[in-house]
């Protein structure tokens, strides 16, 4: 099986290859301190700081080695300048919803940068997925839980 590609803008590429360098450099000397410092304490059978360090160990660990791989399969996208009038990766997307007349602001990303709570949505989200390849004054449709949301393009940026 090949490994799934990875999506990712220069400012997500930046931002994974960093936290990768802090958890390498910063967070396992920090992790093996705290190791270090429970062992002292003696019996390792019912020593909480020792269990909890080592379970903060495996998390940085396994995180570790999944942005490895993302880096690994990473394939970098940049935003197309050149055509502004169809929704991208890296595309600024103002969108209006039709029945609530609520105006949205989203950047279409990969889903390994994706935030929602700083306006990035995946474009294999569900909104992401609609708004794809669309242009500029299209109205598309969103298949969610509870029903279609409908949503004008307003502009591309």
């Amino acid at each position: 099986m090949s490994p799934k590609e990875v999506v990712l803008t220069q400012d997500g590429l930046k931002k994974l290859e960093e936290e990768l360098s802090h958890l390498k450099s910063v967070k396992r000397r920090e992790i093996a301190l705290r190791i270090k410092s429970a062992i002292s304490f003696g019996d390792l059978s019912d020593n909480s700081e020792y269990e909890d360090a080592k379970n903060e160990q495996a998390f940085i660990e396994g995180r570790i080695i999944t942005l490895e791989k993302m880096l690994r399969n990473a394939r970098l996208i940049e935003h197309d300048e050149k055509n502004k009038d169809v929704v991208g990766f890296g595309s600024q997307v103002l969108l209006k919803d039709l029945s609530s007349g609520e105006e949205l602001e989203f950047v279409i990303v990969g889903s390994a940068e994706s935030d929602p709570l700083n306006n990035k949505i995946s474009n294999e989200s569900p909104v992401g997925r609609s708004i794809f390849g669309s242009r500029a004054g299209s109205v598309v449709e969103v298949k969610t839980p509870s029903g279609t949301i409908k949503y004008k393009i307003l502009g591309i940026k």
